[in-house]
């Protein structure tokens, strides 16, 4: 029998290791698991949790490798098939070459057994069978043995997603996004591109001072017959190492999307650039949604105030709820000491949301005004401002090169009204 024409490897739980690298997402496959416990059925269906598995459809079923047998007899197989069995060596590969006489020659197979045995493995790698996983084990390591079949080890690479998030309308996420995209293509020598993902009121063509064409809605237009060539057409060069994919700013026409609409734009990007930028307009929809759980980084920038605490706290909370094997979306506090307001210290609000505090951007009217209303940079404008290095800072961590403390100074103000405000409610 067998499985699979090509030698898989033994199995090993880097999954840490792979997501923090930025794993690659598994490709739209379909998978049916037989389990004969509750608890297995259980561990297969948290797999679909893991960001690498966003494309997946999967489903579970009972019976082990025997109810695969017979809903296999009468029904096509799917791409891979995910089977747990508690018996012994020689009734694991009796079940199994039942199981093969009624399986397409394509199919791959996951086995999880209960039983720790060197040659049972061997035994079922050489007869055709992608893996095999002892129990307990976690979705983790299941997710990883399922990348490790589907995502080939000599694959082009795929470029860094990051999308920057405002936790508040005018928080500055978009000013930030493009001033760390500068830091990066300046400072790693990588090349960026900046999708500007608010069809309506996007900036990223101002704030480089380029009039481009409507380049991400051609490429939404174009739905599925958007190719590479096409997208390097629509994409515009906005200065050394940084391209824009810019949005129209109008009012024209309305900027509904299905969650998936900006799927393949953005995997795309991916295989042609080293790191996306994702300028995310501060709204809460289906796709927004989707593309949070689907990136390799997620940047929340929030003024330090009592509205963007509360929303920065619900952001947070929803995305590591979208994605509990994945790292904790980063925070930038940005407008730190403007004159006169009352302010929340930068540490105090990044322990109250419970994520990783990046940096803090100080408020300066005149740098930011000057930048904005001639298409620059800050580093255009004022290359020894301190606030460069802060977004060099957030650049490197936020490409994987380094994990910075969070740079700049801000005053503090005690959380005693949000929690009064709770209880009040309550």
């Amino acid at each position: 029998m067998s499985f699979l024409n090509n030698d898989p490897k033994p199995s090993e739980d880097n999954s840490a290791a792979e997501i923090a690298s930025g794993a690659r997402l598994i490709p739209r496959i379909t998978i049916q698991a037989f389990c004969e416990h509750s608890q297995t059925a259980q561990l297969v269906e948290s797999a679909v949790h893991d960001r690498r598995m966003s494309k997946v459809a999967l489903t579970t079923h009972n019976g082990g490798i025997e109810g695969a047998v017979e809903t296999y007899r009468s029904n096509p197989t799917p791409n891979l098939i995910i089977v747990e069995t508690g018996g012994g060596r020689d009734e694991i590969m009796a079940s199994l070459e039942r199981l093969a006489e009624v399986c397409d020659a394509s199919t791959r197979l996951i086995v999880l057994g209960h039983v720790n045995d060197v040659v049972l493995y061997r035994e079922l790698i050489r007869a055709g069978v992608s893996e095999y996983l002892v129990l307990p084990a976690n979705a983790q390591s299941l997710v990883s043995a399922i990348s490790d079949i589907y995502v080939a080890d000599g694959a082009a690479p795929i470029g860094r997603s990051v999308a920057f998030i405002a936790a508040k309308g005018g928080a500055g996420a978009s000013t930030i996004a493009h001033n760390v995209s500068w830091a990066i293509s300046q400072t790693l020598r990588q090349n960026v591109l900046i999708l500007d993902m608010d069809l309506p009121f996007g900036t990223a063509g101002l704030n480089f001072n380029q009039d481009p064409p409507n380049g991400i809605v051609d490429a939404l237009a174009a739905n599925d017959k958007v190719d590479q060539t096409m997208l390097d057409r629509l994409v515009s060069k906005a200065a050394s190492h940084i391209n824009l994919l810019t949005a129209p700013a109008t009012l024209d026409r309305t900027a509904d999307f299905a969650e998936r609409d900006f799927e393949q734009i953005v995997e795309m990007s991916q295989k042609s650039t080293p790191v996306v930028i994702l300028d995310l307009p501060h709204v809460w929809t289906a796709w927004i949604r989707h593309t949070l759980a689907t990136v390799d980084e997620i940047v929340i920038v929030a003024e330090p105030d009592l509205a963007n605490l509360r929303n920065a706290k619900n952001l947070a909370d929803t995305i590591k709820a979208l994605r509990p094997t994945e790292s904790k979306p980063s925070l930038v506090v940005n407008k730190v000491a403007l004159p006169k307001r009352p302010e929340i210290g930068a540490a105090e609000f990044a322990d109250s949301v419970d994520c990783k505090l990046l940096g803090q951007i100080p408020f300066d009217a005149a740098l930011f005004g000057t930048a904005a209303n001639n298409g620059q940079m800050i580093a255009e404008v004022s290359s020894s401002s301190k606030i460069n290095d802060i977004y060099r800072a957030i650049g490197l961590h936020v490409t994987g090169r380094t994990a910075p403390e969070a740079a700049g100074k801000a005053s503090s103000l005690k959380l005693s009204s949000l929690f009064s405000m709770r209880r009040k409610a309550g």
